[in-house]
């Protein structure tokens, strides 16, 4: 990974009492909410994309430019990390919002690159096991109301030998700034079911993902993830 420069009960009990450490002192949300956020924001998320490559391009590009083979995007939102894989890779995108996918299909249908895109449920995949050489996401956890789900999801329909790169966004590692999110946190989650003061390594270690390498950029609040399936 290039850095960014700034089924037994027993697993299954750990996971659970992590899981609620995880989300502790966190609002809670459905899918039915995410829906609803991002039907309301499709457009705008559209329109506002090169903002958004601005801001995360350069860590995109350092961490997904290595993804190889038949590669999931989950929560794929606009299709903005097509952009920085191989072109020799297959890509597959799934999101829960239609509206969104609309506007990936938009963007995407311009490129040469072989592209499906599927409406699903980042916490229940509809691939059979091991069907996907990498899996990478963005800017996601803070939104599933269960992660750990997510990224259990996540490492099931990856192979064994394939890799998860993550690129979140969470809590700084500068005092007055992590401050200022713990107290504005409610009223963020209100706005975007955004946990923006979540910690993501804490999050994927919760999960049963292996953490491989990660670093971390922009006061500490862009944390890039390389991990295994468990």
């Amino acid at each position: 990974m290039a850095e960014p420069d700034d089924s037994n009960d027993e697993t299954s009990t750990t996971i659970e009492t992590e899981r609620g450490s995880v989300l502790a002192g966190h609002r809670s949300h459905t899918i039915a909410d995410v829906k609803a956020t991002y039907r309301e924001q499709a457009s705008m998320m559209a329109r506002m994309d090169w903002l958004n490559r601005i801001l995360s391009g350069r860590y995109r590009r350092a961490l997904f430019g290595d993804a190889t083979g038949r590669v999931l995007d989950v929560a794929c939102g606009v299709g903005t990390n097509a952009q920085y894989l191989d072109h020799d890779t297959e890509y597959v995108g799934i999101d829960i919002s239609d509206a969104v996918l609309t506007a990936a299909r938009q963007r995407l249908d311009n490129t040469q690159r072989e592209t499906t895109l599927y409406e699903m449920d980042a916490q229940d995949l509809d691939f059979p096991d091991d069907s996907f050489d990498t899996v990478i996401s963005s800017l996601s956890t803070c939104t599933f109301p269960d992660p750990v789900a997510a990224l259990s999801e996540m490492g099931r329909v990856c192979v064994p030998e394939g890799r998860i790169l993550l690129l979140e966004h969470g809590r700084s590692s500068v005092g007055p700034i992590a401050r200022f999110q713990d107290w504005r946190a409610d009223a963020h989650f209100e706005k975007h079911n955004c946990r923006w003061n979540q910690e993501p390594l804490a999050v994927v270690g919760a999960s049963p993902l292996q953490i491989r390498e990660s670093s971390s950029a922009v006061l500490g609040m862009i944390t890039a993830i390389e991990a295994s399936p468990e």
